[in-house]
C-alpha cells in the first residue's frame, strides 16, 4: 500500500481527533493511524463489571473541553452527531475529611454558583478572599488562557498576548498575579486563606493537571479549575464517553478522514531538504504495518520517548537524550464499581454531587503524593468518587449505581507499603489490586458505612495496565509527562523541542506532553490544526520565495 495524504495523524486521542476534524472540514485529506482497534485514547466507556453499567473506562468529566476552542470550532458539527452532555445547576464538586484535630466530618461543597460557595465558608474573610481569587483570574483570564492557548516560544505569540493585556489595561497588579501564580497550591491557598475550605476543596483538584499541592503553578490552577467549574460545571457525555468517540468518529468519515485501526506507525520517514531549512530534514510520510502513508505533514501524538527515540530514525541533535531523561509523573488507578443501590453519604447532601474527594486537601494529599514518589502505596490516598449516575441515570438499570473512583498517587513500580500491610513484592498482581481496593473501600465507608455491601462488581485498572492500555501513559502516567514547571509551559516537553513544530520540516508534536498539557481540553490539536490551516502570512510567504528548489 502507498497512499498519499496532506496530513498523517498518529495516535487519536482526543487532540488528534480535534485535529483531523479541523483539518478535514478545512479541505485537508487526513488519515489517523492508530495501534489500538478503536478510536479514543483514554476516551472510553463500556460494561467493564456488569451488563446495563456503563463505565466510563480513563477519563469522565469535560469542563475543559466544553470551555475551550477546541469545542466553539466543532461543538455544532459533533452535537449534530448526537453528542449530549448531562451536566449540573446545583452542586458541582465536594470534598469531606476527618477533622484531624478532632475526629469529626468536614464537607465542603462547591455550586455553579459561586455566591453560596463562599457563604458557606465560617470566616468572612475567606467568603470575601474566595470571590477576590475568582475575580483575579477573571481580569487577568485574557492573559492566561491566551497563554494556554498559544506557541509559548513564539515572540509574535506572545508580543500578541502582551498587547492584548496593556489594552485592557491589565498591567496593574500583573507582578502579583505573576507570583501567585507560580506558587505552589498549598502556598497558594496560605496566602490567601485563613480557614481550610478552600484548600480542601479545590487542592486535590491539582491531580486532575498532573500536580500535587507542593508543586509550582498550583498557584494558577487551582483557580482555573475553581473558575472553570462554576462556569461551566462538570459536564459528562450521556451514555458514556465512547459516545464523545462515537460523534467524531462520524464526522471525520463525513469529511473523508481515512481511519486505520489496529495499524502500527513503525517510522516517521523523512527526506533531504535540499539544504534550505538548516534544521532535520522534510517529513515524506509513516512506514505502518501496512505499508507506507505519504504525507507532507505528520501530527505525531506520541510520547517524546517514542517521537525521539523509536519513530525518527535520526532525530534532531540533542532529543533523543533529552527524550531518555524525559520525567514521567506519578502512576494511577482506576476502579470501577457496579452497585445495588447509589451511595448513601452520612452527609445527605453529598449524595447529589457528581464528584466528591476524599481528602482534607494539602496535608493528606501532599502526604500520599510524597508517599507515591518514594515508590510507596499510600496508606491513605485521595479518593476521587465520580457519581456519573446523579447526571446520568442512564449510566446503570434502574434502582443501582455505576462509581468511578480513581487514585491518583500510585507508583508503578511500588517498593513498600506505607501502611505496612500489603505484599508488593511481585509488582500489580490481582492480589495486590484486590488488597488496595480494599484501602479504597475502608476509606470510602468512613463516610458511607454500608457501600462495601452493595458492590456486586469491580473492574481496576492498575497503573501496569493504563500503560498496556495507551503507550503514552508511560510508567501508568496519564498526564503524559510531569506537570512540574520544569516540564511545562516554555520547557514542555523539554527545551531542546519546546514548542509543536519540531526541527524537522513537517512534523508537529501534539498530545498531553505536549504545551498546554494534560487534560481534555483538545488545546494542542486544535493550536496546530489552526496554523496549519491559517493563511499564510507575509513574512512565510516571503521565505517561501527565498528558499532554494529542491529540485
Amino acid at each position: 500500500m502507498d497512499d498519499s495524504v496532506d496530513v498523517a495523524i498518529i495516535g487519536s486521542g482526543i487532540n488528534s481527533l480535534v485535529a483531523a476534524a479541523e483539518l478535514a472540514l478545512a479541505g485537508k485529506r487526513v488519515c489517523i493511524i492508530e495501534r489500538s482497534d478503536r478510536l479514543g485514547g483514554f476516551v472510553h466507556s463500556a460494561e467493564r463489571t456488569l451488563p446495563g453499567f456503563i463505565h466510563d473506562s480513563f477519563s469522565s468529566w469535560h469542563p475543559l473541553f466544553v470551555s475551550g476552542a477546541a469545542y466553539g470550532a466543532l461543538g455544532k458539527e459533533l452535537h449534530a452527531r448526537g453528542l449530549e452532555y448531562a451536566n449540573t445547576s446545583g452542586p458541582v464538586t465536594a470534598s469531606v475529611a476527618a477533622d484531624p484535630t478532632t475526629g469529626a466530618h468536614r464537607v465542603v461543597i462547591a455550586e455553579r454558583d459561586p455566591g453560596p460557595t463562599a457563604a458557606a465558608f465560617k470566616s468572612a474573610g475567606d467568603q470575601a478572599a474566595y470571590l477576590a481569587m475568582l475575580d483575579d483570574l477573571g481580569r487577568n483570564a485574557g492573559t492566561v488562557f491566551g497563554a494556554f492557548g498559544a506557541e509559548l516560544r513564539s515572540f509574535g505569540e506572545v508580543t500578541k498576548i502582551a498587547f492584548g493585556a496593556v489594552r485592557r489595561g491589565r498591567f496593574t497588579g500583573t507582578e502579583a498575579f505573576v507570583r501567585d501564580s507560580v506558587m505552589s497550591g498549598r502556598n497558594y491557598v496560605r496566602s490567601r486563606f485563613d480557614g481550610w475550605e478552600a484548600d480542601q476543596l479545590w487542592s486535590p483538584w491539582l491531580l486532575h493537571a498532573g500536580l500535587g499541592p507542593d508543586q509550582a503553578t498550583g498557584g494558577v490552577m487551582l483557580p482555573v479549575m475553581a473558575m472553570s467549574m462554576h462556569s461551566f460545571g462538570l459536564p459528562i457525555v450521556k451514555g458514556g464517553a465512547s459516545r464523545f468517540v462515537e460523534a467524531f468518529d462520524s464526522l471525520l468519515r463525513d469529511n473523508g478522514v481515512r481511519i486505520m485501526l489496529g495499524v502500527d506507525a513503525e517510522e516517521i520517514l523523512v527526506g533531504s531538504d535540499g539544504g534550505g531549512s538548516g534544521k532535520g530534514g522534510s517529513v515524506t510520510g509513516v512506514r505502518t504495518s501496512q505499508g507506507v502513508v505519504s504525507a507532507g505533514t505528520v501530527l505525531a501524538n506520541v510520547s517524546p520517548q517514542a517521537l525521539y527515540t523509536r519513530l525518527l530514525r535520526h532525530p534532531p541533535a540533542g532529543t533523543a537524550d533529552a527524550a531518555e531523561r524525559y520525567q514521567n509523573g506519578r502512576g494511577a488507578m482506576q476502579i470501577h464499581l457496579a452497585l445495588d443501590k447509589p451511595v448513601e453519604w452520612l452527609d445527605p447532601r453529598l449524595n447529589a454531587v457528581p464528584l466528591v474527594h476524599i481528602s482534607n486537601g494539602s496535608d493528606s494529599t501532599g502526604i500520599a503524593c510524597a508517599q507515591a514518589e518514594a515508590g510507596l502505596l499510600p496508606n491513605e490516598p485521595t479518593v476521587v468518587v465520580g457519581q456519573q449516575c446523579v447526571l446520568d441515570p442512564s449510566r446503570a438499570p434502574e434502582g443501582k449505581a455505576t462509581l468511578w473512583l480513581q487514585l491518583q498517587e500510585v507508583p508503578f513500580s511500588p517498593v513498600g507499603d506505607a501502611a505496612g500491610h500489603l505484599n508488593v513484592a511481585a509488582g500489580w498482581t490481582d492480589e495486590l489490586k484486590q488488597g488496595y481496593l480494599e484501602r479504597v473501600l475502608a476509606r470510602l465507608e468512613q463516610f458511607a458505612p454500608g457501600t462495601r455491601a452493595t458492590v456486586l462488581a469491580s473492574d481496576i485498572l492498575a497503573p501496569t495496565d493504563l500503560a498496556a492500555a495507551n503507550p503514552n501513559a508511560v510508567n501508568g502516567d496519564p498526564y503524559g509527562g510531569s506537570a512540574e514547571l520544569f516540564q511545562n509551559l516554555l520547557w514542555r516537553p523539554f527545551p531542546a523541542a519546546a514548542g509543536h513544530q519540531t526541527a524537522v520540516e513537517g512534523l508537529w508534536h501534539i498530545g498531553a506532553s505536549t504545551h498546554p498539557g494534560p487534560g481534555l481540553s483538545g488545546g494542542s490539536g486544535h493550536l496546530v490544526a489552526q496554523k496549519l490551516t491559517a493563511p499564510p502570512s507575509r513574512l512565510s510567504r516571503l521565505q517561501s520565495a527565498l528558499k532554494p528548489s529542491k529540485r
